[in-house]
């Protein structure tokens, strides 16, 4: 059997070495061609796989003195399908279990809420269209999701909706005479044409075959797939009570004192009647836990003014390009991401950040598409268009989240997937106990109507439904709010956590800090000579406090020339030279490296950390020359998040480079305790291993490139949104606000979505548990069991839809 494979190797030199393997290969018996490209050090091999396997051909190469590298696993693909035609937990579960076992899947996950699939798989192996076939062998139909608009699904959803409600108003309608007669027979009331038995054969036939056909379609699929769903066991439930009841209309005969035949039409009618009631209203409230991202999507702007050959026309948003110079004016949305060329005005960006205040904006400054300007007009160049935007970004992170899964649901799946073929066992016990052993073979009506409703009373759509729909509402009221959530894993995380580290400089601060102290040492220097030479070092430096020196020498002397020579010392300061003198501006490590003594100063800079500021000493050619003293804001929210995170029981830590003294002075001002200070950058990551290790669970909150590291090892990596988008890609949760305060209002949601999940799968579980045994023991009505099924799902998904409610 011909076979054909490529091998990366390593170690060849020349283009001899590529020769010698080849010669080495084609001795081999099997091998029919072997090929070496020396360029992209690649070996081709035809074989005989009868004659020639691949642990052989490696060792031929091994044994020429080369080295076969381990082969490059293909990039991983990611496609979300739009799943229809699911009706419970065991849909989903079977889903997931085939996708999972398809050659070249690595993962999959199915949402029942959001009705999606999530593959990841080697494109190599297989296609998508290949993955939806297998899903449509099933019996359901799938199709990528980015191939099905908003408004579309939202015109799928409305119109499955509207035929939920006309079936359930056909049913009703149809149900409601044998419900009538089955109350007049409890109260010994003969209506003679409502207790006829071919008039009820009449009406629940209907309601069987035509209303409840959606079941026998569903129940046929999923037995064709050998798998079992909330369908089989509504069919199989209602089937037996209706095809019982026309037993009984052609072939009961009427013994001595009954009056009517044993007949349970309404029964069947009246569950298909209730589950599709249920349907109904789970839909309509499904849809309500989607609304979050409905209100994102109508943020944005329908049309853009722009500028096209010196003329302005109104255009679909959809028709900007990236370079287009867009006009904006008073009370418009802006329509998308750009920087402003020219003009002034304040933008709304409460969309955004949730902050109400209108924000100032100038000439180079970035705008976001979606927000408001609320005052001047100004031009703009677009950046970002379509999904590139901020906005579109935001709900495809929102989008992402809502379908993805928390651990606490592995539980749910686990169960769903054994739920029906169990239940049906149980009906079948039921039945057999109740007939055999209990009525002694005389009591089929009692066996069957326990048996019927042991099916129908069993609902695992509840357990499919409870966190979905639960982190579906959590998630959008967090973008509501400013805060989202990368995934349903985070979200449980964040329940969690009882340790926060903050860094200091752009969160806890403001980060924008100024020079408060020019100091000269035995005033040898003017303070705007030490200003000059300062600016000059600092020049090229992207560290705030550098940009802080510079901005203040730029203001106060003008021009500021650059240095000869530039190298930043993380963690230390900066090394410069300057006019052929070399210059240290930084710590006091910095200067003790470089053998300057700083006992002379030590007063002052100590007096100066005391009041918060950090000190950086300058030195001239290895002599102290000048302190500069440079202090950064605290924002005005920091304090009373700090105090909300300490009342919650979470222990609060700073990080900082900064020395201890001005790192004890900035925590006082806030009211945090626990101080990490001089640590430096590529340190901080470790500081958040040792606290993890202590067994803490560790948010850590930065804005910067350097807390990226931190934020990717901590157990719940939150960004500051107004800080880098490499801090925000690392981050598991983004605060689109510069605000703290949405730290504890991000845990606290966390916390209350958690609340929900459980007392979801408390009610799932209880309702199950509790049920199933009173259906088995005779103790429920088929028409009471059908009606708490329908009920079940819909107060999971009522429960999950009070989250919007709650205060955070």
């Amino acid at each position: 059997m011909d076979s054909k494979k490529t091998y990366s190797v390593g170690g060849m030199s020349c283009a001899a070495c590529a020769a010698r393997i080849e010669k080495g290969l084609r001795k081999l018996v099997g091998v029919k061609d072997a090929h070496v490209n020396f360029a992209i050090e690649k070996v081709t091999v035809e074989y005989d796989s009868s004659l020639l396997n691949d642990v052989k051909i490696r060792e031929v190469i091994q044994g020429l003195g080369y080295e076969v590298l381990p082969e490059e696993k293909p990039a991983k693909y990611q496609v979300t399908l739009k799943i229809g035609g699911m009706s419970c937990a065991a849909c989903s579960s079977r889903i997931e279990k085939m996708l999972n076992k398809l050659d070249g899947v690595e993962m999959a996950g199915v949402n029942l809420a959001t009705e999606t699939a999530v593959v990841e798989y080697d494109h190599e192996k297989i296609k998508v269209l290949e993955i939806i076939k297998a899903v449509e062998n099933l019996g359901y139909s799938a199709e990528r999701a980015e191939e099905v608009s908003h408004d579309r699904e939202k015109e799928q959803r409305e119109k499955e909706t509207k035929r939920l409600k006309n079936e359930l108003i056909i049913s009703a309608i149809l149900s409601s005479p044998l419900i009538l007669a089955m109350v007049f027979a409890l109260i010994h009331l003969d209506i003679a044409f409502l207790h006829n038995e071919y008039f009820q054969l009449f009406i629940a036939t209907p309601v069987q075959f035509i209303i409840g056909f959606r079941f026998y379609k569903n129940a046929f699929y999923a037995l064709r797939a050998k798998s079992a769903n909330m369908d089989v066991l509504i069919a199989m439930g209602t089937s037996a009570a209706y095809f019982y009841s026309l037993y009984n209309v052609f072939f009961q005969e009427l013994m001595p004192g009954m009056a009517m035949k044993d007949l349970y039409f309404e029964a069947a009618a009246v569950i298909i009647t209730l589950v599709l009631l249920g349907k109904y209203l789970e839909a309509v409230a499904k849809g309500k836990t989607s609304e979050d991202i409905k209100k994102l999507m109508g943020l944005q702007a329908k049309t853009a003014r722009v500028l096209r050959n010196g003329q302005e026309a109104d255009i679909p948003v959809e028709e900007v390009e990236v370079g287009d110079i867009v006009i904006v004016r008073p009370g418009e949305k802006v329509p998308v991401d750009g920087i402003i060329l020219e003009g002034n005005s304040a933008l709304d960006e409460s969309m955004l950040t949730g902050e109400s205040l209108p924000v100032e904006k100038k000439a180079g400054d970035m705008v976001i598409g979606a927000t408001i300007n609320k005052y001047g007009t100004f031009k703009f160049r677009a950046t970002k268009i379509g999904k590139d935007t901020a906005l579109s970004q935001i709900i495809k992170m929102v989008e992402d989240a809502q379908g993805s899964k928390a651990p606490i649901q592995k539980i749910a799946d686990q169960v769903s997937g054994v739920f029906v073929p169990v239940v049906i066992l149980i009906a079948l016990v039921t039945f057999f106990i109740q007939y055999f052993v209990i009525g002694q073979g005389n009591d089929l009506t009692h066996a069957l109507v326990s048996a019927v409703s042991v099916l129908v009373i069993a609902c695992p759509c509840a357990l499919g439904l409870a966190t979905p729909t639960a982190i579906m509402v959590g998630t959008g009221k967090g973008a509501e709010k400013g805060i989202l959530i990368k995934g349903g894993e985070h979200l449980e995380m964040a329940y969690k956590i009882n340790a926060v580290i903050l860094d200091k400089t752009g969160t806890i601060t403001k980060g924008q800090p100024e020079v408060t102290d020019i100091i000269s040492i035995e005033d040898d220097m003017e303070s705007q000579e030490i200003l000059k030479i300062a600016a000059t070092a600092e020049k090229n430096s992207e560290h705030p406090l550098g940009l802080a020196i510079y901005k203040k020498g730029k203001a106060d002397i003008g021009a500021i020339p650059d240095p000869e020579k530039f190298e930043a010392i993380p963690g230390r300061g900066v090394s410069a030279v300057i006019n052929g003198s070399t210059v240290y501006l930084g710590t006091r490590k910095l200067m003790i490296e470089n053998n300057i003594p700083t006992d002379a100063v030590e007063s002052i800079v100590s007096r100066l950390e005391e009041e918060g500021k950090t000190a950086m000493l300058m030195a001239v050619n290895n002599v102290l020359r000048g302190i500069i003293a440079v202090a950064d804001t605290v924002k005005e929210s920091s304090r009373e998040a700090i105090d909300e995170l300490q009342k919650m029981g979470i222990k609060v830590y700073m990080i900082t480079g900064d020395n201890k003294r001005t790192a004890q002075a900035i925590a006082k001002l806030v009211g945090i305790d626990n101080v990490l200070a001089e640590v430096l950058p590529e340190k901080k990551a470790e500081e958040v291993e040792k606290l993890k290790k202590a067994g803490m669970i560790v948010a850590m909150v930065g804005d910067g490139i350097n807390d990226a590291p931190a934020l990717a090892v901590s157990d719940v990596g939150m960004a500051i949104g107004t800080g880098t988008d490499v801090a925000m890609e690392a981050a598991d949760i983004t605060l689109m606000r510069g605000d703290l305060r949405s730290i504890p209002m991000a845990i606290k949601l966390s916390r209350k979505t958690m609340n929900k999940i459980k007392q979801n799968l408390f009610w799932a579980f209880i309702y199950n548990i509790i049920g199933i045994p009173f259906a088995a023991l005779g103790l429920l009505n088929p028409v009471i069991a059908g009606g708490a099924m329908a009920f079940s799902s819909v107060s999971v998904v009522t429960n999950s839809l009070s989250l919007k409610r709650a205060k955070i």
